[in-house]
C-alpha cells in the first residue's frame, strides 16, 4: 500500500483546492437563497418563458423557488460540473505522470507488479473524489441546517449519490486514457468532461439528440431530474458504471503490456 499512501500525500493539494473551493462555491451559492426568495416568483416565470435555455439546465423540471430546487440548479452546477473536472484531473494523470515526470524507471524497479502499481493509482484517485463528494455533501447539509430550509433528504442523497458515481466514471475513462499516453493530458481530461457536459445540454434541447443521453454521465447526473423525480436513472446509470469499468480495464491490460519510458 506504499503506492497508494504515496498517491494520496501527492494529491492533497490537488483534493484541498478542489474541495475547498467547491465547497466555499456551495456556501456562498446558498447564502444567496434567502435574498433571492422573495423574489423567486418573478425569477420562476422568466426562465419558463426562456425556451430551449431553460430546458438546457433542467429548470423545466422544479421549482427554482424551493430551497431544493435552487440548490439542484446553482450547487448542482457547481458540485456537477466541477466534481468532473477534479475527477478528469486525477484520472487522466494518473498513469502518465510517471512518464512524464521521468520517474517510472525507479517505480517499476521496485518488487511490485504493474497490476498492483495501476490498482493501488486506482484506489487511491477513487477514494480522493469520494473524500470530495463526503465533504461537499456535508457542506450542503449543513448550509441548509444554517439557513432553516426544508431538506428533501432522498432527493438530497440521490442527487450525491449520483454525482459520485458520475465523476467516478469520468475517472475510470480518463484513467484508461491516461495508460495510452505520456505526458499529462491535462487538457484532454479536461476536454473530455466539458463536452460530456455539453452533450447533455444539447440533449435536453433538442429531442432528435436524446440519444447521447446513452453516452453522457451528466444524464443521469442531472440534479434537476433527480430531485423533480426522486429517483436516479438506473439504466443510465449502470451503462455510465459500465463505460468506466471498461475503460480502467482496457487501461490496466494495455499498462501491463505496454513499453513504459524511463
Amino acid at each position: 500500500m506504499i503506492i497508494f499512501s504515496h498517491e494520496l500525500r501527492r494529491g492533497r493539494i490537488a483534493f484541498a483546492l478542489w474541495t475547498g473551493i467547491i465547497a466555499f462555491m456551495i456556501i456562498v451559492c446558498m447564502a444567496l437563497y434567502p435574498e433571492m426568495k422573495e423574489q423567486m416568483s418573478g425569477i420562476n416565470d422568466l426562465f419558463a418563458n426562456l425556451g430551449s435555455f431553460t430546458a438546457a439546465f433542467g429548470m423545466d423540471q422544479i421549482s427554482f423557488g424551493e430551497a431544493m430546487g435552487f440548490y439542484a440548479v446553482e450547487c448542482g452546477n457547481i458540485l456537477g460540473l466541477g466534481g468532473a473536472f477534479y475527477a478528469a484531473l486525477m484520472g487522466i494523470t494518473s498513469l502518465a505522470k510517471e512518464e512524464k515526470e521521468h520517474t517510472a524507471e525507479f517505480l517499476l524497479t521496485h518488487p511490485v507488479s504493474r497490476l498492483s502499481v495501476a490498482g493501488q493509482k486506482l484506489a487511491a484517485v477513487f477514494v480522493q473524489i469520494l473524500g470530495m463528494n463526503l465533504i461537499a455533501a456535508a457542506v450542503a447539509f449543513g448550509s441548509f441546517q444554517m439557513l432553516g430550509e426544508t431538506l428533501k433528504t432522498q432527493e438530497f442523497f440521490l442527487t450525491h449519490a449520483a454525482f459520485l458515481v458520475m465523476q467516478l466514471e469520468i475517472a475510470g475513462i480518463c484513467f484508461g486514457i491516461s495508460a495510452f499516453i505520456k505526458s499529462s493530458g491535462l487538457g484532454l481530461g479536461l476536454g473530455l468532461a466539458a463536452v460530456f457536459y455539453f452533450l447533455n445540454i444539447i440533449a435536453n434541447i433538442s429531442d432528435q439528440a436524446r440519444i447521447l443521453r446513452f453516452i453522457t454521465p451528466f444524464a443521469y447526473g442531472e440534479a434537476s431530474g433527480i430531485v423533480a423525480d426522486a429517483r436516479i436513472d438506473m439504466g443510465l446509470l449502470g451503462l455510465g458504471v459500465l463505460y468506466g469499468l471498461a475503460a480502467v480495464l482496457i487501461g490496466i491490460w494495455y499498462y501491463g503490456h505496454k513499453d513504459i519510458a524511463a
